[in-house]
């Protein structure tokens, strides 16, 4: 998805990719770009005033329960890369997409999807989002 077509929530991070980041041949290993979804995701989520601490006090927990990834072009050690995270479903889970692409060529090196579950603070459960988190996504 280009620039343009992403809608105007969405939130770009974008970091250097370190040698911690990196296989033995200096490309950035496979399993690391999930947690750069969730640092892109941490920051959509608070943009939203829906951050960790938040969505506690409003008496709720997130999980990830389906999450995939496919990768068209690595990052290798020293790269920037752009990381958008935005929301493309709310009801009855909630839905986010991801973009990765290399920071200089804009080569398109990833594209994501998660998908959160909502419980109670007690571990029930919720069929759907709860309307306290809802008032705070954007309309889909």
């Amino acid at each position: 998805m280009t620039e343009k077509q992403r809608p105007d929530h969405a939130i770009t991070t974008e970091f250097r990719i370190g040698l911690h980041h990196c296989d033995p041949l200096g490309v950035a290993w496979h399993g690391r770009y999930f947690e750069w979804f969730e640092q892109a995701r941490t920051a959509l989520f608070a943009s939203r005033d829906l951050d960790v601490p938040q969505i506690r006090a409003l008496g709720y927990r997130m999980y990830i329960v389906d999450a995939h990834c496919r990768y068209m072009a690595p990052l290798a050690y020293g790269d920037v890369a752009r990381v958008t995270a935005w929301f493309v479903a709310n009801e009855p889970l909630i839905r986010v997409a991801y973009d990765v692409h290399h920071g200089a060529t804009g080569r398109w090196s990833a594209r994501a999807a998660t998908v959160l579950a909502t419980t109670a603070a007690d571990g029930a459960l919720l069929p759907t989002t709860p309307g306290e988190l809802l008032e705070r996504l954007p309309a889909r």
